[in-house]
């Protein structure tokens, strides 16, 4: 049984235990088990009080998503639940630890009393699945803490402590022990029985609402919107009000973006299981970390590690770029402090955690060392001769190059198994993606200990395999190609950056390449010309970094930066582009949104079908979560291959064939695995294994 029962006295204690976060699962009969077990209890002449609580780490996180693709009928009988405990007749307790999210809050909003374990948290994340709480949390909540607090929690997703929460008055009781007991003790006053739902609704309803609707920001999820129309409808009727809330829950859960959402959920969870290793494989333990390079990107990996508990020790052979990342280090850890994150012990902890060091044999004891030095393949490998003679033989080196070839680092050691690819995005302590790049001879316990540093640094850690660029930078490429094509065809910066800020992407590709440097751009495109001279590029933008405009960093680029951080448009660099469309005989023509939406999203998914179909990634999804947590792609549109599902392959192929009919149609090539999914309707989604 998924519902433990115990009986202590005239109190029938019934226990969650499906899972580890023990869903309100209704494909697998939990919820219906739950709801028969209450009604037993209602019926029961013994019993006279009701406890709910939770096995294992928590009361209940939430609804089982996997639910919400099948059959609509199924959230029908999470929301029967809920009446049938808040109609109970006798006392119903919920007994909370851990935490109660989404459906696991509003399980213990249908009850009649809650009290909640010191540390507990509480919260309603539905929003950030592009959904509302669909099982009565809209109509409860604001009578319980009022429709100004409720919006906040709803709208935010972010949850509450139990102090707050009691505070707030969405639990009545804060225990520091036992909750059960604590719930127990409570049944044996039997309480009079206390209805969410026939609680008043908040006078300022109206006009709380008025003022939250002011504040919304456009986006491609209405869940927002909804919320608050949720919130509007309250009245004495419950029932009606519920009506509404299903209607529109149910509006949500077909809605594109909450599918990209929830595609997004998934995917980070899947991601982290790698295809093929064997369940005796065990990662590294790793506690002693070493970073060779005291550059931004060395110092933000440094902040990364000591964030999360982790000792480190920075070699940086210039005694002046030490000083400067010891104290970048130090001044990012006490702000973190001035801003209420942590406290200053923890603070003085990572800083007690941390080692500088001008020689590479401070290394000599490490379990990891992680390289982040100039991006030129020569002085890597001179790094990792050094390293493989002065680190333990069972140390694990990682390079974090972001595009060269992991393997030709590795062959400069004496054993190529120990070392593994760690690509992370700048600036390393804030961004979320972690490329691990798997080299032909990666210890399968490296790559799981790779993975497992991802975890506990807080990264999205996606495994490629080896090639020029690896997943991200690779498909970037191609995205980038088509980009300076349409400069020089007709469309301008802005008009790109715009239509593709407005589709969903964080920042446009004009002003993403300014902020990274057109001289990083320039030289990969220099080392291109020589390495794939039938794949050429748009000459334009090496126009504009032969005057030395190289983006924000020199106040210059595609974009002019009078403050140093704001991109304004230069008339100069107009004038440039439709002077080298002239030179090289193209008469500019007028370029929609929609085509520069439609040109860029299927560079990117042509690429990214190659790149899966090579093997370079394990699955389409590794894709998605790259884009989403490296390159800015919108989360609500869920990644280039979920769009490419959504668009259906046999239009994508299409398309690809009408583009390559056109101009520099040789880059349109389909992807074979597109040529082959298509032939038989096949889905991306199909091969996320």
């Amino acid at each position: 049984m998924a519902v433990e029962i115990m009986h202590a006295g005239a109190t029938m204690v019934l226990r969650l235990s499906n899972g580890a976060v023990n869903a309100l699962s209704v494909g697998n009969g939990f919820v219906e088990e739950l709801t028969g077990l209450v009604r037993l209890a209602a019926n029961d002449p013994i019993c006279r009080t009701i406890v709910i609580a939770g096995a294992g780490r928590m009361f209940c996180g939430g609804a089982d998503i996997s639910d919400f693709d099948g059959d609509p009928a199924q959230i029908g009988k999470v929301r029967d639940l809920m009446a049938v405990i808040e109609a109970c007749g006798k006392p119903v307790i919920m007994a909370i630890h851990g935490m109660a999210l989404g459906g696991g809050l509003e399980l213990a909003m249908a009850g009649h009393y809650r009290i909640a374990q010191a540390g507990s948290r509480l919260g309603l994340p539905e929003v950030t699945l592009g959904l509302l709480p669909g099982a009565g949390g809209t109509q409860r909540l604001p009578r319980l803490i009022g429709a100004g607090p409720a919006l906040d929690m709803m709208l935010s997703g972010k949850p509450v402590t139990a102090e707050r929460a009691l505070k707030l008055g969405l639990v009545d009781q804060l225990v520091e022990g036992d909750v059960v007991e604590a719930a127990i003790a409570m049944a044996e006053n039997a309480p009079p029985l206390r209805r969410s739902g026939a609680l008043p609704v908040p006078a300022d309803v109206a006009d709380v609402v008025r003022q939250h609707r002011a504040k919304l920001r456009g986006g491609l999820s209405q869940a927002p919107a909804f919320i608050l129309d949720c919130v509007a409808a309250l009245s004495d009727d419950l029932a009606a009000g519920l009506v509404v809330e299903a209607a529109l829950f149910g509006e949500l859960l077909h809605a594109d973006a909450s599918r990209g959402l929830r595609h997004a959920f998934f995917g980070e969870r899947t991601v982290a299981r790698i295809p093929g290793l064997a369940a005796d494989v065990r990662p590294r333990d790793v506690r002693r970390i070493g970073v060779v390079g005291g550059g931004l990107m060395g110092t933000g990996i440094a902040l990364a590690l000591l964030n999360a508990g982790l000792a480190v020790t920075m070699v940086e052979l210039r005694a002046d770029a030490l000083a400067k990342a010891e104290a970048t280090i130090r001044k990012t850890i006490q702000r973190d402090v001035e801003k209420g994150r942590i406290d200053q012990s923890v603070a003085d902890a990572r800083m007690a955690a941390f080692t500088a060091a001008t020689a590479l044999d401070a290394l000599s004891d490490a379990d990891l060392v992680i390289e982040a030095v100039f991006e030129e393949m020569g002085v890597k490998q001179q790094v990792f001769s050094a390293l493989d003679a002065i680190t333990r033989p069972d140390a694990i080196l990682a390079s974090n190059t972001s595009t060269l070839d992991v393997d030709a680092i590795a062959a400069l050691t004496q054993n190529p198994s120990r070392v593994v690819g760690l690509h992370f995005f700048s600036p390393a302590n804030i961004m979320r993606l972690l490329e691990v790049v798997r080299g032909k001879e990666t210890a399968p316990d490296v790559l799981a200990t790779a993975m497992t540093l991802a975890k506990r640094i807080g990264k999205v850690g996606v495994v490629s395999g080896v090639c020029d660029g690896f997943i991200g930078n690779r498909m970037f490429e191609e995205y980038l190609r088509q980009v300076y094509f349409m400069l020089e065809e007709g469309a301008l910066p802005q008009q790109i950056d715009a239509a593709m800020e407005r589709w969903g992407m964080a920042m446009g590709p004009c002003r993403t390449m300014d902020l990274a440097g057109q001289d990083i751009g320039w030289a990969i495109r220099k080392r291109r010309a020589a390495e794939q001279p039938d794949r050429p590029y748009s000459g334009v933008v090496d126009r504009i970094c032969e005057q030395g405009r190289f983006g924000q960093k020199t106040g210059r680029g595609i974009y002019v930066y009078p403050d140093g951080r704001t991109a304004e448009i230069d008339p100069e660099i107009t004038r440039l582009i439709e002077e080298y469309s002239a030179e090289i005989g193209l008469t500019r023509r007028a370029i929609g949104d929609e085509e520069i939406v439609s040109r860029c999203l299927l560079a990117l998914i042509n690429e990214a079908a190659r790149i899966v179909g090579e093997g370079i990634a394990y699955r389409p999804v590794d894709v998605d979560m790259i884009y989403l947590h490296g390159y800015g792609f919108g989360r609500e549109r869920g990644g280039p291959m979920f769009q490419a599902d959504l668009m259906g392959l046999p239009v994508v192929l299409d398309q690809l064939h009408a583009f390559a009919a056109g101009r520099n149609g040789w880059a349109w090539t389909p992807a074979p695995l597109i040529e082959q999914l298509a032939a038989r309707n096949g889905r991306f989604a199909d091969l996320n294994i």
